[in-house]
């Protein structure tokens, strides 16, 4: 069986990890757009490709996907993610799953704002949002929404471009300065993160985590520790079921006031999930089980409360005459 994970970049964890579960019955495959992606070099086979912005580029992931046999292919960074969602057939032709959430959800996880309506349309807590100042003046001014907010890209990732607005005046300064930007409530609660497994073959729930976010760095779980609440897993497990998703996704909440508020999804591995497998909660050992036509076992959840996971720097490195190209 061999898989391939697309932009690979520094993701070193998630190679090593499908590589200790295939434990020699395939190969992990790896792809960036650059020479420099630490974990290309980590992987049992490792291809440069074109940027996901240029044409031809599902062109040349099918051509590797047949030169490779691959069984299955997923991506690790959000804005690939409805691309190869929408290829889907064309994947599958070659003999390749796609392991991502159907077109139309990767598309709302993208669309900070249309989440918030999927969130509000199904009852569940979620931060205020505002997709124009004047939205949310009118909030302000009938005592809905107050100071400080954060005004934010409505499509993106890595926490780019988020500023802190704590009047009008900069309100008014930062909505004019890039495009499709919006407003939401800045949470003063702990910030958790929740990794769901969804089998591909079930719909059902198979593998939950729940960490407490110590310290985050360029949009990703730098140090957390692991809890159980099961209200909260509870919730998050129905949602993904609800709405359809399969396969690896990551969810951020916030407890605040008590109240559990469920901000964003992304329908990949998020950058924490390697706490989670430390722990034992193996979605590459469940993925693994779905492609062999098997589903995986009811929802686990067994894991030790108090682990702490602490990402610290590591260096590659790689000599020029054996850099990929």
């Amino acid at each position: 069986m061999n898989i391939l994970i697309l932009s690979a970049g520094t993701r070193n964890k998630i190679v090593g990890a499908f590589k200790k579960e295939l434990a020699g019955e395939g190969s992990v495959i790896a792809t960036d757009c650059s020479d420099a992606a630490p974990a290309l070099y980590a992987a049992d086979r490792a291809y440069i490709v074109p940027r996901i912005t240029e044409p031809g580029y599902i062109d040349r992931i099918l051509e590797i996907c047949k030169k490779e046999k691959a069984d299955a292919v997923f991506s690790l960074i959000d804005p690939e993610l409805s691309l190869i969602a929408k290829e889907r057939e064309r994947f599958e032709e070659v003999g390749t799953k796609v392991i991502v959430s159907s077109y139309e959800l990767c598309e709302t996880c993208l669309d900070k704002y249309s989440m918030y309506r999927l969130l509000k349309s199904k009852g569940i807590a979620t931060i205020d949002t505002y997709l124009t100042k004047e939205d949310f003046f009118e909030a302000k001014n009938q005592g809905e929404a107050r100071y400080p907010v954060f005004v934010k890209p409505r499509y993106g990732s890595a926490s780019l471009n988020i500023s802190t607005a704590d009047s009008d005046a900069a309100v008014e300064n930062l909505m004019g300065q890039i495009p499709d930007l919006m407003i939401q409530e800045k949470m003063t609660g702990d910030e958790y993160g929740c990794d769901v497994y969804v089998d591909l073959i079930s719909g059902k729930c198979t593998g939950i985590f729940l960490k407490k976010k110590i310290r985050m760095r360029a949009g990703e779980t730098d140090k957390s520790v692991s809890v159980h609440d099961e209200e909260v897993m509870s919730m998050a497990a129905s949602f993904a079921e609800q709405c359809g998703f399969r396969g690896m996704i990551d969810i951020d909440l916030f407890l605040q006031d008590g109240v559990w508020y469920l901000s964003e999804v992304n329908p990949r591995f998020g950058g924490g999930y390697p706490h989670a497998y430390a722990c034992g909660v193996n979605f590459p050992a469940m993925l693994i089980k779905n492609l062999k036509g098997q589903e995986n076992d009811p929802c686990a959840c067994d894991y030790e409360d108090g682990i702490y996971m602490m990402k610290y720097n590591e260096i590659m490195i790689v000599r020029e005459k054996d850099l990929i190209r």
